[in-house]
């Protein structure tokens, strides 16, 4: 099979499509061709060796000291089973799926071994490309509004980087939560913003987010550039703060009213999702890279920053 396979850590074109073996299914396993697979943030610090600040050292003797140990990346898939173990899996060859495959990673490949407990059935109603696209960051965004920071209906809510995976995600997240929503993005982006849910809108090239007057119930930022403290000054006596994208020293002393850390990957969350998909209360907002090949030109668009939505790439076309 073809796989993108990253040869260093370095920029986009560290990256190259090259026939690696087609992989076998263990047991509690299944192979899935891969018809979608988003190429992420997480995809993009893996591939880069670019981790948050104090993360380094601790995340190369993990994952890789010159590159990445898991040569074929990408954790996000949909598409439909190939084969199964020798035990079975509940999921027949044909069936449409989608999962966050985890550490092994492996979707940047035509196909790809997930586990069956990280399975989930694809609704007809929602696209393979839609699936893979919306799981990274709407895993992420379920996760930490719901789940960790507990949001509650009528609570205001900013959400710093509004447009990107995370962000989009998040507006919608908790706009169906019943939240009061102030988006931070970029001027052009203000429209795609409130089309998602926003109530407000603030431009961070007029308005800094620290510099913000009001103050908030929750605060995402998704984006990386506030900090505990920074980040507790928009708080409300009772407002928590999430740091999707903390470094090491925020991570380690977050407690109390600040939540960073990571988050688990759970198979009910992407049910969810899907189930909000396709009954059109959530959009996936994804843009198509195109196939395989077209893998480093979908990395450069995550590194620019300016990436809106999810993107995702083609590997079965």
């Amino acid at each position: 099979m073809r796989a993108a396979v990253v040869t260093r850590y370095g920029p986009p074109e560290a990256v190259v499509i090259t026939e690696v073996p087609n992989p076998t299914p263990r047991t509690g396993e299944v192979v899935v061709r891969v018809e979608a697979a988003a190429v992420t943030s997480g995809d993009a610090r893996m591939r880069a060796g670019r981790f948050p600040a104090g993360f380094g050292m601790l995340a190369r003797l993990g994952i890789g000291v010159s590159g990445p140990r898991k040569k074929v990346l990408g954790i996000a898939v949909a598409g439909t089973v190939e084969s199964t173990g020798a035990t079975g899996s509940g999921f027949p060859p044909g069936t449409r799926v989608a999962a966050m495959i985890g550490g092994g990673l492996g979707g940047h490949a035509e196909l790809a071994r997930v586990p069956i407990a990280r399975l989930a059935r694809l609704p007809e109603q929602v696209s393979f490309e839609d699936a893979a696209g919306l799981l990274f960051g709407g895993g992420t965004a379920l996760q930490f509004l719901r789940e960790r920071a507990h949001l509650q209906p009528g609570e205001r809510v900013l959400i710093n980087g509004a447009s990107g995976a995370v962000g989009s995600s998040a507006v919608q997240l908790a706009k169906h939560l019943g939240a009061h929503i102030t988006a931070v993005s970029s001027a052009r982006n203000r429209s795609f913003a409130l089309r998602l849910g926003a109530d407000e809108h603030v431009d961070y090239a007029v308005t800094p987010v620290e510099d913000l007057d009001a103050r908030y119930d929750v605060v995402l930022d998704a984006v990386g550039n506030l900090s505990r403290r920074s980040g507790r000054q928009l708080l409300s006596p009772t407002g928590r703060l999430i740091l999707a994208v903390a470094g090491l020293a925020d991570t380690v002393t977050a407690r109390g009213n600040v939540i960073a850390g990571p988050i688990p990957e759970r198979t009910a969350d992407i049910m969810e999702l899907l189930t909000l998909t396709a009954t059109g209360a959530l959009d996936p907002v994804t843009s198509v890279a195109g196939g395989l090949e077209s893998i480093q030109d979908a990395y450069a668009v995550v590194d620019s920053g300016r990436k809106v939505g999810n993107l995702v790439i083609l590997p079965s076309s």
